[in-house]
């Protein structure tokens, strides 16, 4: 099994439960003395072999190792990596099941992590999750009051436009809002956009 840990929660003594994210689904599993390994990290892709409790409890994580990544020894890299997978987990709350594209949406923004600005990978991965579960708002309307929008907009969860009257939030350039919606890509935006964008985007998905 392969896959990348997006929680750990502390159980009896120095055991662990470990949400995976895997090609196929979103599952617990249960690690014995979890807190004695150091690749037991939120974000980090492991691989390992799963046994199926005999009581039909929680199944059992074994043979763990991990696959590295040059970024994960950057501190300021990893902060925001792992920011970006916790947000993961209360997305997947209700599921077990899903698409192979969210594994390979975390696999690629991982390979580009070391090179490219993290914050502009984590935006643009979100704008492509919202595509793909078809909750991407591009309208010209507030979401709010679903009037026409001013050249200058806030944004909501989801990157949703509104009014700044209608919703407090921080001004932003509606055509520069539209051409990262509709492209996916943060290239025309200053790092000042990207990070107010990037703040919006840890409210939630």
């Amino acid at each position: 099994m392969r896959g990348f840990v997006i929680n750990i929660r502390k159980a009896k003594n120095e055991d662990v439960i470990v949400t995976v994210l895997s090609s196929k689904s979103v599952k617990k599993y249960w690690r014995f003395y979890g807190v004695r390994h150091a690749i037991l990290q939120i974000g980090n892709l492991i691989e390992f072999e799963v046994k199926e409790s005999k009581k039909g409890f929680m199944p059992n994580m074994r043979s763990l190792s991990q696959h590295s990544f040059p970024w994960l020894f950057t501190p300021e890299r990893l902060i925001i990596w792992q920011s970006f997978i916790k947000l993961f987990e209360v997305h997947f709350k209700e599921r077990i099941e899903i698409e192979p594209f969210y594994f390979n949406l975390f696999l690629e923004s991982a390979k580009k992590w070391e090179k490219q600005n993290p914050k502009r990978l984590a935006v643009e991965a979100y704008v492509h999750l919202l595509k793909h579960e078809n909750r991407l708002r591009s309208s010209n309307l507030c979401y709010i009051c679903e009037n026409e929008l001013n050249d200058t907009i806030g944004l909501i969860r989801a990157f949703t436009p509104i009014h700044l009257h209608c919703v407090p939030s921080a001004p932003l350039n509606r055509e520069e809002v539209l051409k990262l919606l509709n492209s996916g890509s943060t290239i025309h935006l200053n790092d000042t956009t990207v990070n107010t964008l990037y703040q919006i985007l840890l409210k939630g998905l």
